[in-house]
């Protein structure tokens, strides 16, 4: 993975990069002072390169300036736009594209106070240069992932390393750990979710969860099999995997820092692959099913980003695991489940697999664990991508603190939710005449009935819960910003930075 380094001087580097911004209206963009000033050869160069070179200044737009003889020997002017953390994310992963074929280059970082575009100078926000950092740091982390089995085809990007310029290295080493260890965390998930299905299965991805764990001895880790999860009655999870050969598992990991006050519950959607059961997918809809388990790659990756990062909450999480195959084991439209905790539900489609999953998991974390909060993440409906497109994940809850601080957590992040009704308007639609629920009913409002049907599970905890049907930004079609084509890992930075407001 890509190394980046702060320091305090360099010591003439091929490639630097100077950030640049949106001037005064009708003015020229300009380069915003940084913590190392340009020598006068190459200011004098960027003063007269910027009214020609045709940039905006907008994130993450990019113009190389040749100076064959020169020291540097080439240079690069990168926007930064408004200079707020998006920004920088927008300019970071921009950055990592541009310079694959570099092998290390050196940006400058703003100083902690900055003249504004108006000519005034500002006063030096609070984390202003943290928050350029972070970005930076994520975006180039994020922007130059790859994800390839063949040997053969595409190269490999060449940058290896990026120096950073600041005025204080050790002031901003915090700072840049916590970025690392966010998007090693985003880059695990996008793996995790991007691995075939020929190889992931629920038995693989809780061999993964194991060797990441084994390597801190602070995490409390436990993978039940078939065996335990029909003498514990996991129903749903057991259910949804009968079809498979490749048995299901419930993952359950576990951060518990002395200093806790909190305990958090996350539960994750992983369907290692679904074909829709007897109600079979047509192929295209089952082409990319590889990507069902991103909701457990997330709040997986999460606990393990905040054991990494020592957050002091205690974070738990499930991860139901299953693969919905066809076979004579299958389980049948129109069959009633017994989930964890006894409640009864009638599935009419066995296309709706994912919340009989979480179902089971939340049951149980209200009453065996009993935490103050509870959040799911779910691959659930292809409805919330109608009304919310492909880069927003719908968010449901009774709570408004909770709602309000995850959403809040989730936009600083860089990632998208919107806040979708809970409506009981449609509980009717719930009813079923042969079990206590109906799971999979055939009238419309996908999203919200399924977010319904997943309260029902949350007992006592129905005020401190909230689900996140995530499956539209779980994948990306296309390069965008910090995202590359396939899994976003959409979730990780979200929930981190959730729960550092928590301790």
């Amino acid at each position: 993975m890509l190394a980046i380094r702060l320091v305090s001087g360099s010591t003439g580097p091929d490639a630097l990069v100077l950030p640049v911004r949106p001037g005064a209206p009708d003015a020229p963009p300009e380069v915003v002072p940084t913590a190392t000033t340009p020598g006068d050869d190459i200011r004098a160069e960027v003063a007269a390169l910027l009214p020609v070179a045709r940039h905006t200044g907008a994130a993450g737009e990019i113009r190389e300036h040749l100076r064959p003889g020169g020291a540097p020997s080439r240079l690069w002017l990168l926007g930064v736009g408004d200079g707020d953390e998006r920004d920088w994310r927008s300019a970071g992963a921009a950055l990592a594209r541009a310079a694959k074929d570099e092998t290390q280059i050196t940006i400058a970082l703003p100083e902690r106070a900055e003249a504004a575009p108006s000519g005034q100078v500002e006063a030096a926000p609070s984390g202003r240069v943290e928050a350029a950092l972070r970005g930076l740091a994520e975006g180039l982390l994020l922007g130059s992932y790859r994800f390839r089995l063949s040997e053969t085809g595409a190269r490999p990007a060449a940058l290896a390393r990026v120096d950073v310029l600041v005025a204080d290295p050790d002031a901003l080493a915090d700072t840049l750990a916590a970025a690392r260890a966010t998007a090693e965390m985003t880059r695990l998930a996008r793996d995790l979710t991007n691995t075939p299905s020929s190889t992931k299965h629920p038995e693989w991805l809780a061999d993964q969860v194991a060797a990441a764990a084994s390597r801190r001895p602070d995490l409390h880790l436990r993978v039940r099999g078939p065996e335990e999860l029909a003498a514990e009655g996991f129903g749903g999870i057991l259910a949804v995997g009968a079809g498979s050969a490749r048995s299901p598992r419930l993952v359950e990991l576990d951060w518990r820092p002395a200093d806790a006050r909190t305990h958090v519950v996350l539960v994750g959607k992983g369907i290692t692959f679904d074909t829709g059961g007897i109600s079979i997918k047509p192929v295209p809809a089952m082409k990319l099913m590889r990507k069902d388990m991103a909701g457990a790659a997330a709040v997986l990756a999460a606990t393990l980003g905040a054991a990494e990062l020592r957050l002091p909450v205690r974070v738990t999480t499930l991860a139901p695991l299953a693969e919905n195959m066809v076979s004579g084991s299958a389980f049948r439209p129109g069959d009633v489940i017994r989930h964890y905790g006894g409640l009864t539900s009638e599935s009419t489609n066995s296309d709706a697999e994912g919340r009989l999953v979480l179902a089971d998991a939340l049951a149980y974390a209200v009453r065996e664990l009993k935490p103050d909060l509870l959040v799911d993440l779910a691959t659930l409906t292809g409805a919330n991508a109608v009304a919310l497109g492909k880069r927003h994940a719908a968010l449901y809850s009774d709570d408004d603190d909770l709602a309000t601080d995850l959403l809040a957590a989730i936009n600083a992040a860089g990632e998208g939710a919107w806040r979708m009704p809970l409506t009981d308007d449609y509980l009717e639609y719930l009813a079923s005449d042969i079990a206590d629920l109906h799971s999979s009913p055939a009238r419309g409002a996908g999203s919200v009935v399924a977010a319904l049907f997943l309260r029902e599970f949350t007992g006592d905890l129905r005020g401190r819960w909230a689900h996140l049907d995530m499956s539209a930004p779980s994948w990306s079609d296309d390069v965008h910003g910090e995202l590359v084509k396939g899994a976003t890992g959409w979730g990780v930075r979200g929930l981190l930075r959730w729960l550092a407001t928590l301790g």
